[in-house]
């Protein structure tokens, strides 16, 4: 080694994996608190399912009639998928599934962008692989930090859910693990692909919510999952194992070689590029700035991730406003789910109820946008991106202002966006669907609040407002299906907002919201402008 280091060869070449324990274990000290929470917040969506289900659908004869329902329910199946048993286990795998899959597709590949090319981006990669660091050894490490992620998820729904059949827990577990490892490889080779990390989670993200679209239109045109476009998607690969249904073990091979196959790919790139580089090239810019302002650099920065959440939203809009007089259909006369999503929708029709609740999931929905977009703060600080900027004429409350304008006024437009595709899809009552969606706003800011307060006087804790977004999810999620008390709801700013359409509107907490809204971000952006800047 001693003799290749004279000879000019960087350290680590003939061994391409070397220090690759080392990078592993700063990866999951890096992520000791976002891996965990994750990883709680969808075990406990999917464990809690099973007591939720049993209360609504306590009979044999009522669970056969929800099969029977799903089988003529186009627009519900698109929304879960077919079910394809009347099984306790069964109809815990078709109600979170897909959901569960996705946020463990979604957590990997923030993972793995975050250890690949976000250290290159950032010139710290430079610095490690001045080392005895091998040339695949960030990769490697960053593969098998988002694999124990989905490893720890696939352990605990396991075991959670081994009391309703062993055999379908394992099939399961290691189906929603299968399916975050496929995006996590899918990010690695985006990674190799482009030269920013923005980029890369929004192709992979892209393809995360074509692999809905997909599976959602084949399974609204088959009762069996059988559709050609359901098998073009891998959370199509999900529900079609068939965990406590006669499992299908052979798709998790599809899984495995896929994941596998899309790993091989992405170590070969790597070994092909040099560092820093990328294989698709960014475009050279114009001779002359066309930027002239601090807004203006933050709307160049954040357009695609608005463009891409306003698209999403305006399709589960389409979708869920498409559904809404099937919900009707399915709920019937069982007591329990009316309830259900009465408390999510409010004391109304259940068809108002029912559009009051999925806007409701919206809301949340829309908090994660808004934390990943006022945490592009901390992204463009601690790359040192932000330090050209401000050596400039531009103060630091100019250069947040112009983030934090596409940042809450990003929520809004997806809302709004939401409402439009829930008005053209429910066909009636747009003012009213736009009104209930626009309610949502306020408690959506009070969490970027949180995140603009967090990163203004704790920057190195500014990860930490991901944790309350994702308890907020939580709550407003699985809260009203396990009938927890109000004072517990009350923690999550949702909570207070009225159900619209249907209910009441009261001012006074929307009001009250907004107000917290601002003083959080207020004193975050005077802790910003008192701090040190973040290296």
């Amino acid at each position: 080694m001693t003799a290749a280091v004279a000879a000019g060869a960087r350290p680590g070449t003939s061994r391409p994996l070397a220090g690759t324990g080392i990078l592993l274990r700063f990866a999951l000290r890096r992520d000791r608190v976002m891996i965990p929470v994750w990883v709680a917040v969808n075990a406990l969506m999917v464990l809690s399912m099973p007591g939720t289900l049993e209360g609504l659908y306590g009979t044999a004869a009522e669970r056969a009639g929800l099969v029977r329902q799903m089988e003529t329910n186009s627009s519900l199946r698109a929304m879960v998928g077919p079910l394809f048993d009347d099984g306790l286990g069964a109809l815990t795998a078709w109600r979170v599934g897909v959901y569960a899959a996705a946020l463990a597709a979604v957590t990997s590949l923030l993972v793995v962008v975050r250890h690949t090319r976000d250290e290159e981006e950032s010139g710290r990669q430079e610095v490690v692989a001045s080392g005895m660091v091998g040339r695949r050894a960030s990769l490697t490490a960053a593969l098998l930090a988002a694999g124990a992620a989905n490893a720890a998820l696939a352990l605990v729904v396991t075991a959670g859910l081994a009391g309703l059949g062993a055999a379908g827990a394992v099939a399961f577990g290691l189906g929603v693990a299968g399916v975050g490892m496929l995006f996590a490889t899918m990010a690695a080779i985006a990674a190799q692909l482009t030269e920013s990390a923005r980029l890369a989670r929004g192709l992979t993200a892209g393809v995360l919510g074509g692999a809905f679209v997909l599976r959602a239109a084949g399974d609204s045109a088959t009762a069996d999952g059988s559709s050609v476009l359901t098998w073009l998607s891998p959370l199509g690969w999900l529900e079609n194992l068939r965990p406590f249904a006669g499992e299908r073990w052979w798709v998790l091979g599809l899984l495995a070689g896929a994941a596998v196959a899309q790993g091989a790919v992405a170590f070969l790139l790597a070994g092909r590029r040099d560092l820093g580089m990328s294989f698709l090239p960014t475009r050279p810019g114009p001779a002359a700035g066309r930027l002239a302002t601090a807004g203006a650099l933050a709307w160049r920065l954040q357009r695609g991730a608005v463009a891409g959440w306003s698209a999403g939203f305006l399709l589960a809009g389409l979708v869920y406003g498409g559904m809404t007089e099937g919900a009707a259909d399915l709920v019937g006369d069982n007591e329990q789910a009316r309830g259900i999503i009465e408390r999510m929708g409010g004391q109304a029709a259940i068809s108002d109820a029912f559009v009051s609740a999925m806007i409701g999931m919206l809301g949340l929905v829309a908090a994660l946008h808004v934390v990943s977009s006022v945490l592009r703060l901390s992204g463009e600080e601690t790359s040192g991106r932000a330090e050209p900027v401000l050596a400039g004429a531009v103060g630091r409350l100019r250069w947040a202002a112009g983030h934090l304008v596409v940042a809450f006024g990003g929520a809004a437009l997806v809302m709004l966006l939401a409402g439009a595709g829930f008005a053209a899809g429910h066909g009636r009552d747009a003012g009213a669907i736009l009104g209930a969606c626009l309610v949502q706003v306020p408690a959506v800011w009070v969490v970027g609040g949180v995140a603009v307060l967090l990163h203004g006087l704790l920057p190195r804790a500014a990860a930490a407002a991901w944790a309350v977004a994702g308890a907020v999810l939580l709550l407003g999620w699985v809260g009203p299906a396990l009938d927890v008390p109000q004072a517990v709801l009350d923690v999550s700013p949702f909570g207070h907002l009225p159900k619209l359409p249907g209910g009441e509107m009261h001012w006074p907490p929307v009001l009250v919201l907004l107000l917290i809204a601002g003083v959080l971000v207020a004193v975050g952006l005077a802790g910003l402008r008192r701090r040190d800047m973040s290296t």
